[in-house]
């Protein structure tokens, strides 16, 4: 018997998909579906749906802090607790703790990460827009980048087919920058975005409010019940685990799918160290991966591989995975591999109280799991508005403020409890979604002299804001504030925060698609122009970020990759 043969015959699968997050999910349940025996590796720890949520019907008082972390919990993670709104007792499990997992700024830069079956899919917003055509165009338009290697056409019936699957609420609202979908009915909007909505209608035409499309099942449908599914309770604790399934993560929707075509195997506390290059044959072969647990290496083996690692990770990997054929990372023959990462640009925000009384005594039922989207307004089409160039969307909610009313109440005794006892102040919040052009300099780079705990080289981020996301910060802000005291409301806050890139969690580039070998790292297909059986349908194939939120067209371009190929493979192409 010789036993490395037999070791690497049971190391040897169809395809490898190395990331378990949305697109490395949606590779999973794809390529098992069209009959390829699929290995998952996943760095972080199993996750178990709905067994592995541990806070999911938590009350505040069930857990030690009342859902706060202590103040040292904060301290030791300077760069996960940045995400106030989901870095707490209820969903914090779900963040790495940044010691473990060191990087160097070389600028500053926020790295969020999630490391476990399911990855960021178990944190994210959920908000899914489309792209619309013009974003495939700009950079063509502008110059600005290289321009992409496909079209909305190209890509709009895999929105179909990944929205039908995810299930998106949200409504058809006939807006040309921002395609209607495949959508379940929508999340309603509260009366003050309604009278917003009305306003902006006559003082602001062509500025929309929408509620956003979300990957919630507002509706169920068989298509959903089919993988454990069902409605969406309206609690808006989805990034505690959500028990229903309701909200979309490869947890509760392509895993399962792809498990039960008994084509799956996932292999968690799996460092993917290289991806293997055979220099005869021309193609990758395998990945080396190192267990977490044991600090072992071992190799496993395919015909293809999907590289769906996260946009940072992914380009670690690829760079690390070096041979003589390239020494420079794999695929690297044109240079631009680790270059032109983005992020969204979320650093204007402007927030207000309203000031008239016509919505005191409305009331809501549930805790919708979604806001209001204002689409792109600026620079579409020829019509050039602005001394900066693309655009951006705002996020936003009408709410009411609670019993702590910011302080704002004085007082003592029966009638200080009383006040309590009302419902505060409506108020309006909008956040800028600007995009970021993509530039050269912003780049990763691997530092062999300061490795993690598992041997890997670890990366240097340098990346900053460009003059563009200046001005158009400056423009966002001013105009939010404008269009909030248009409907009514007086203005409390509003400016840029200077955040750093990386706290919107959509950083993007790094290995960007293109028509060009010389100038890109991927085809159309998101396939390696240099390596035919690799592909890379993750954050880091992007060749400009549009002002949408990312994930639904991940999603698309990795079913699409994964038709293409799967079809190539049966053409011995691949």
């Amino acid at each position: 018997m010789n036993l490395n043969i037999d070791a690497q015959k049971a190391n040897t699968y169809d395809a490898i998909v190395i990331g378990s997050g949305i697109s490395g999910g949606w590779a999973a349940k794809e390529l098992t579906q069209k009959g390829l025996r699929t290995l998952v590796l996943e760095r972080g720890r199993p996750i178990e749906h709905i067994t592995d949520y541990p806070t999911t019907n938590a009350a505040p008082w069930e857990v030690p802090h009342r859902g706060r972390y202590p103040l040292d919990k904060i301290a030791a993670n300077p760069i996960q607790s940045k995400v106030g709104y989901a870095y707490n007792e209820f969903s914090g499990d779900f963040f790495i703790n940044d010691a473990d997992h060191p990087y160097q700024q070389t600028k500053p830069f926020d790295w969020v990460r999630g490391y476990q079956v399911g990855g960021k899919s178990m944190m994210w917003a959920r908000w899914t827009q489309r792209w619309g055509p013009q974003n495939f165009t700009d950079p063509a338009r502008d110059g600005v980048g290289i321009d992409w290697p496909i079209r909305y056409d190209d890509i709009a019936p895999w929105y179909s087919y990944v929205e039908k699957f995810a299930g998106i609420s949200g409504n058809k609202d006939g807006i040309p920058s921002l395609p209607d979908g495949e959508f379940l009915p929508p999340f309603d909007l509260m009366c003050l975005e309604k009278g917003v909505r009305d306003t902006w209608k006559k003082t602001h035409p062509g500025r929309h409010l929408v509620i956003s499309r979300t990957a919630n099942l507002s509706k169920a449908m068989p298509i959903h019940n089919s993988v454990g599914r069902a409605s969406c309770q309206a609690r808006n604790w989805c990034g505690r685990g959500c028990p229903f399934g309701a909200a979309f993560s490869s947890n509760s929707a392509t895993l399962p799918a792809a498990a039960m075509t008994g084509k799956l195997t996932i292999r968690p506390f799996s460092v993917v160290h290289s991806i293997i290059y055979d220099e005869k044959k021309s193609k990758a072969t395998g990945v080396r991966v190192i267990d977490t647990n044991t600090k072992e290496m071992s190799e496993f083996y395919a015909r293809i591989i999907f590289v769906n690692a996260a946009t940072l990770n992914t380009a670690l990997i690829l760079m690390n995975s070096t041979s003589s054929r390239f020494p420079n990372g794999l695929g690297n023959d044109s240079g631009q591999l680790g270059h032109n990462l983005m992020d969204h640009n979320y650093r204007g925000r402007a927030y207000g109280v309203y000031e008239g009384n016509e919505y005191d005594n409305s009331y809501y039922f549930g805790r919708r799991p979604t806001g209001v989207y204002v689409p792109r307004f600026r620079n579409l089409g020829n019509d050039k508005q602005t001394d900066f160039i693309r655009g951006y969307a705002y996020s936003g909610a009408a709410s009411r403020e609670d019993w702590h009313r910011g302080g704002t109440i004085d007082g003592f005794g029966a009638d200080y409890k009383e006040e309590l006892t009302k419902p505060g102040r409506w108020t309006f919040s909008l956040t800028a979604m600007g995009e970021m052009l993509p530039r050269y300099e912003n780049h990763v780079r691997l530092n062999p002299d300061k490795k993690d705990q598992w041997g890997m080289p670890t990366l240097d981020i340098d990346c900053s804001w460009g003059d563009n996301e200046d001005r158009m910060t400056k423009d966002a802000v001013e105009q939010a504030k404008q269009m909030l005291e248009a409907a009514g409301l007086k203005v409390l806050s509003a400016g840029d925060n200077h955040q750093a890139p990386g706290l919107a969690i959509h950083e993007m580039g790094t290995a960007r698609m293109g028509r060009d070998p010389k100038t890109s790292v991927l085809n159309k297909w998101n396939q390696m122009h240099a390596v035919k059986n690799v592909f890379v349908t993750d954050g880091a194939s992007m060749a400009s970020t549009a002002c949408q939120n990312p994930s639904l067209t991940y999603m698309a371009l990795t079913a699409r990759a994964a038709d293409y190929a799967v079809k190539a493979m049966k053409r011995n192409e691949i």
